[in-house]
């Protein structure tokens, strides 16, 4: 099965089409690659490029200036994620059309559920081929 909850290991005797309960807390904050920025992969789709993660920001932790190859989606839980058009806080909801481009930051920390239909491609990674 191509798509998968990562550290979910209750998840591997499941049947092909049985239902894949999440417990979030249950998995483990795995750093990602811009410091002070963590992350709960609760589904992905290496294939399509699909995933839906939650995300923790240290307060102040920027993510550099990247594209969204398709729309991302993202509902703010706890603190505030801004970018150069707005803040989003508890509560709110925000989502980008494919193609849109932007640096985004946590000025006092954000616990955020975030869904992409294909990975972003960061600025400057096209020379090495690589997205996040």
């Amino acid at each position: 099965m191509a798509t998968v909850t990562p550290l979910a290991k209750s998840h591997d005797a499941l049947a092909a089409l049985a239902s894949r309960y999440v417990m979030a807390d249950d998995l483990e904050w795995q750093p990602t690659r811009f410091p002070g920025i963590d992350v709960k992969v609760l589904m992905k789709d290496e294939e399509r490029g699909l995933m839906t993660a939650l995300f923790r920001w240290a307060p102040g932790s920027e993510l550099p200036d990247h594209v969204h190859t398709d729309i991302e989606q993202t509902y703010v839980l706890e603190g505030s994620l801004a970018d150069h058009e707005g803040e989003a806080g508890p509560g709110d909801y925000v989502w980008r059309p494919a193609g849109s481009r932007h640096n985004a930051w946590s000025p006092n920390g954000c616990l955020a559920l975030s869904v992409f239909l294909r990975p972003n491609q960061f600025v400057g990674d096209e020379a090495r081929g690589g997205t996040a």
